[in-house]
């Protein structure tokens, strides 16, 4: 079986890579491949297409090859909460919160992440043509070796960007070396709070899977619920799984980011939540109309969340 995500060197993501490198996998009796495949539009696809059995990725980003939810679900959220941070260049001395500072910036962010960066600026009351700022890829990344933060980072420290909208690991690799400032950090609260829920982190397959293999989709949702219990357990097992995946530094600062992560593992899709993700996708036009939080969601597994 096959299970991308469109961010390896990440923490955004880490419980499936924990599933893979740990053995979770493979005690469940499933034969996974774990691979890059970004933008994450372009891993929805890949999904829709039949070239993956999973993803994952930004519970919104399904709507972006699925309209309106037909055709994949929901399995179980990796972790809670929209968990991307805002970082700009060091020497803005921006301070936590104080979004006035983005007008005339060049800002990266990866496709279909950028959404939730534009709909949060604008619930901020900043006019993205008026106060001049611009949101787009940043350069450089393409291909399938390449992890947006740490790219993201790289482009910061050579000033082809004045800022990004990435990962927690990108955001660390960019305050280490002092060349970027965290303004917003949506997970942990500092930022308007209807974009907590803008989206969250998931694991998602096809309607053809839940109906003609799901003891597979079982077997894979449980696999990852023990990578999150393991890591819950032991922050530190994040260094063991990322040894064979990651560059040395980032390896070295995985743990630390993942402990900080702990408090959002947690399963569960609740109802509330699909609300406000099917609120913030009509707002960004990804989706037409309300959908019943069982078209969305595969409730069938939801059991396997208490396990």
């Amino acid at each position: 079986m096959r299970l991308a995500v469109p961010d390896l060197i990440s923490n955004s993501y880490f419980p499936v890579i924990a599933a893979a490198e740990l053995g979770f996998f493979q005690e469940e009796g499933l034969d996974m491949q774990l691979d890059l495949v970004l933008p994450v539009p372009k891993t929805m696809a890949a999904l829709r297409d039949g070239d993956l059995d999973f993803v994952a990725g930004a519970a919104h980003a399904t709507l972006m090859a699925f309209p309106d939810w037909q055709g994949a679900k929901l399995l179980m959220a990796l972790a809670q909460r929209t968990y991307w941070l805002l970082v700009l260049r060091a020497d803005l001395q921006a301070r936590r919160g104080d979004l006035g500072v983005v007008q005339g910036l060049r800002i990266g962010a990866a496709p279909g992440v950028d959404v939730s960066l534009k709909r949060l600026l604008v619930e901020a009351g900043i006019d993205l043509e008026r106060d001049r700022v611009q949101i787009g890829p940043v350069p450089g990344v393409t291909g399938s070796s390449v992890s947006f933060g740490l790219m993201a980072a790289k482009a910061l420290a050579d000033g082809t960007i004045d800022g990004f909208w990435a990962n927690a690991m990108g955001a660390e690799i960019a305050v280490r070396n002092g060349i970027g400032t965290v303004v917003l950090d949506v997970r942990r609260g500092a930022a308007p709070p209807a974009s907590w829920y803008y989206t969250f982190p998931a694991l998602v397959t096809t309607e053809h899977s839940l109906q003609e293999a799901p003891e597979r989709v079982a077997a894979a949702m449980r696999a990852v619920r023990k990578a999150q219990k393991a890591l819950q357990a032991d922050p530190c097992r994040a260094t063991e799984a990322a040894r064979h995946r990651f560059p040395p530094q980032e390896t070295g600062l995985i743990a630390e980011l993942i402990k900080r992560d702990l408090p959002y593992y947690d399963p569960t899709i609740s109802a509330a939540v699909v609300t406000e993700l099917n609120r913030f996708a009509q707002n960004v036009g990804l989706l037409s109309a309300p959908v019943p939080y069982e078209h969305v969601v595969a409730v069938q597994f939801s059991h396997l969340w208490e396990s």
